[in-house]
């Protein structure tokens, strides 16, 4: 590996770190970056995956203020969104990318405009309750993490969309659920691709330290946003990750 390649991994994992722990969409930076320097698309999407969960699990520790009191919703749904996990896992090493890639910009779309118009769903919806273990929760974590499991790029927004429709709690503590999410998502996927994915340790062995230092910095960057900021800058994520994967 070339003295340039490892110093644009560096920041590329920096920014990807980031990028998640404020809104999600950091692999949107990295995995165009590692296919960029020559990696093939399954290779780069697995060697991506492994180089962003230590990121994921940096911004969750840097989350807990913002987790008091939701420990019992955390663990009642850590086993959904490992089985969707393992399944979206599934389809990415057994089965064609090609369908799911034309699905990805509009999931994206989708996530970009239940943020927008969040309050309204929730007046549709009717109140849901902040218990966590509704059935409502459990299929919006599956559906991300099976997401996140297939492709990984931009699942935490659509899992702070998802949840911040689901669930009564400020967007702080969405935010911070994310992050704990994404964290289990990484975990999960680490274990799998690991096993059983080409993966590039030399790439990861470069971005992972960089998107833990990344995931710090955009906790952090987080929980100082103003919640009406922080889901306005969800929103610009999402509709800018669609537009660059229809583009591509």
């Amino acid at each position: 590996m070339r003295l340039w390649e490892v110093f644009a991994l560096l920041g590329g994992g920096l920014a990807a770190g980031t990028v998640n722990a404020v809104a999600g969409g950091g692999s949107l930076i990295t995995f165009p970056l590692l296919v960029g320097l020559g990696l093939p698309g399954v290779a780069a999407n697995v060697s991506n995956a492994l180089s962003v969960a230590p990121g994921y699990a940096a911004g969750a520790v840097a989350s807990r203020p913002e987790l008091g009191g939701q420990g019992r919703r955390i663990w009642s749904v850590v086993p959904t969104i490992v089985a969707g996990t393992l399944c979206g896992s599934s389809l990415l090493l057994f089965t064609p990318r090609s369908v799911f890639d034309v699905v990805v910009p509009f999931l994206l779309l989708l996530a970009a405009a239940m943020m927008a118009f969040q309050y309204r769903l929730k007046a549709l919806a009717g109140s849901r309750s902040s218990g966590g273990s509704t059935a409502y929760v459990q299929i919006a974590v599956f559906l991300c993490g099976l997401y996140g499991g297939y492709f990984n790029a931009a699942m935490g927004l659509l899992l702070i969309a998802a949840l911040a429709l689901v669930l009564e709690e400020p967007l702080r503590r969405i935010g911070a659920l994310k992050n704990v999410f994404s964290a289990v998502v990484g975990v999960t996927t680490v274990l799998t691709y690991s096993l059983f994915g080409p993966v590039n340790w030399a790439v990861v062995a470069v971005l992972a330290p960089a998107t833990i230092v990344g995931g710090v910095i955009g906790a952090r960057i987080a929980l100082r946003l103003p919640s009406e900021a922080l889901r306005w800058t969800i929103v610009v994520f999402a509709v800018a990750v669609a537009v660059i994967l229809f583009a591509t």
